[in-house]
């Protein structure tokens, strides 16, 4: 059976389905599999199966203590008609680029991959480990996790979802999508502050022991939906390994050749599922870890050092607005020999003085990834020459990958087939994405600007937009970063 390790405490082993219930392990880890397991089936064979076989064939070797019956029907529940097509994540060729386009679920982002399945994975989890309590999801966002996480949970019986954003760091279509969410298991506030402090906030609140035993007394405990669930990242998995065979399956690369994967990248779970996937086998060549302004991460890449010391600026690409990547302590862990004691250091070191230096025989390890960044006027740039050229629209995320992919391009002359991750509709962010193509549509308001893009686009209007053109807006509590917990605890009534 497949273990999960916390990447700060070599000690803390738990199954598949407890990773996915805990969310975080003890003292702020993340929980990460023992060992990456190879694909045990063939290219040929996936290039002739759905979506929804696929997700089978990849997660049935990381999530190994659910049963073939509860795995598959989890996947039947998220894989379904919330979708608006029934390839889930159809694959479009502009510039000679093949657009992975991972935003057809209910909200409209690459999020819906893995938060339409979350519920059903983590109710399912709560079964099998006699859980009695109503499972709580506590969930900080940058724009798109938390609409996600609200669709997958609204409703679901047992469970409550509270979601924290940055209330003036999201787009107004996201926020509109957030504030106007149904269910009485729902709770929606925005921070005076921004992602990462809000980030924070709701992981102090996941290791403070006290407020765990007040919940469990009251009959609940947390779980998160953010993207440092195991729960989020494995299905995200899935759609590298769907995207190669379906390359295949077209005659886009011979079976075992080579792809390079462009992921516009902020909390660095999507490109980290893209380094599992390689490490599963994929013939993945470069991960093409794409930033906006907020270079972070290609600063990292670049010196070695993670600094997040520096002003925090807020972009027309919101949902990678973000100085604190989750996830790149899973890839820290794994450079560092598998070292929970190693990783440890450089995370309290992150966290007492906002920096940390990795060594050179770690640094040595970081060869399959590219670093580089766009800034907004090159995101700009890029949507509006793939409109005027391909006649393709594309959102102001997936702009700064299209922008950072074509730099690598012209610096290596690697010339590999190459597969960007889409990760948001051009819908979510109309008025980025209209000014970029002309500065005309900038005095008009963002629902008319939703009219002009079906027009340009010629792609139809989604459902997540129509619903939003006139729903009642539900939530209103706004709060300061220090009152984080008292909000939760009044929600719930405790």
């Amino acid at each position: 059976m497949m273990l999960y390790v916390s990447t700060r405490n070599a000690e803390e082993k738990v199954t598949a389905s407890q990773a996915v219930l805990k969310g975080l392990a003890e003292h702020g880890g993340l929980f990460v599999p023992e060992e990456i397991p190879h694909l045990d089936v063939s290219v040929e064979k996936l290039a002739d199966m759905s979506y929804q076989e696929t997700a089978y064939e990849v997660m049935k070797l990381f999530l190994t203590d659910y049963t073939e019956e509860e795995l598959k029907k989890c996947i039947r529940n998220a894989y379904d008609e919330k979708f608006d097509t029934s390839e889930i994540a159809p694959l479009v060729k502009a510039q000679g680029i093949s657009y992975l386009e991972l935003f057809h679920g209910a909200t409209i982002a690459f999020k819906d991959m893995a938060l339409s399945i979350l519920p059903h994975l983590l109710i399912t989890a709560a079964r099998k480990n006699h859980v009695t309590n109503d499972i709580v999801i506590l969930t900080a966002t940058s724009g798109d996790t938390g609409k996600a996480a609200l669709a997958g949970f609204a409703g679901v019986e047992g469970t409550k979802i509270i979601v924290f954003y940055p209330k003036d760091g999201v787009s107004p279509i996201q926020q509109k999508q957030m504030v106007t969410q149904k269910g009485d298991n729902t709770f929606v506030v925005g921070i005076n502050g921004n992602f990462d402090q809000a980030q924070t906030g709701v992981k102090q609140m996941f290791s403070d022991q006290e407020l765990a035993k007040e919940l469990a007394a009251a009959g609940y405990q947390f779980s998160s939906a953010n993207s440092i669930n195991i729960g989020r990242l494995v299905p995200q998995i899935v759609y590298y390994v769907y995207a190669y065979a379906k390359m295949v399956k077209s005659g886009e690369v011979k079976n075992g050749e080579k792809m390079n994967v462009a992921v516009p990248t902020g909390n660095f779970g999507n490109i980290l599922a893209a380094f599992y996937a390689k490490n599963m086998g994929l013939p993945i060549g470069k991960l093409i870890c794409a930033s906006n302004e907020n270079k972070v991460l290609y600063d990292f890449f670049t010196t070695g050092t993670y600094d997040k010391n520096r002003e925090f600026i807020l972009t027309s690409s919101p949902s990678m607005d973000i100085l604190i990547s989750s996830n790149l302590e899973r890839l820290i862990y794994r450079i560092a020999g598998d070292s929970a004691g190693k990783n440890q250091e450089l995370m309290l070191s992150l966290q007492e003085k906002g920096e940390y230096t990795i060594t050179d025989e770690m640094r040595a390890q970081l060869t399959d990834f590219y670093g580089n960044f766009a800034s907004e006027s090159e995101t700009a740039a890029a949507i509006r020459e793939i409109y005027e050229s391909a006649g393709y629209i594309i959102d102001t995320h997936t702009a700064v990958a299209a922008a950072v992919c074509r730099k690598y391009q012209e610096e290596t002359g690697d010339g590999t087939k190459t597969i960007i991750a889409s990760t948001a509709s051009p819908y979510k962010f109309t008025r980025s994405v209209m000014t970029a193509i002309d500065e005309k549509y900038d005095s008009k308001s963002d629902f008319e600007l939703v009219d002009e893009l079906e027009m340009l686009s010629k792609v139809k209007v989604p459902k997540a937009i129509e619903d939003i053109r006139t729903a009642a807006v539900l939530h209103k509590t706004v709060c300061e970063v220090g009152e984080m917990q008292h909000v939760v605890k009044q929600f719930l009534g405790v």
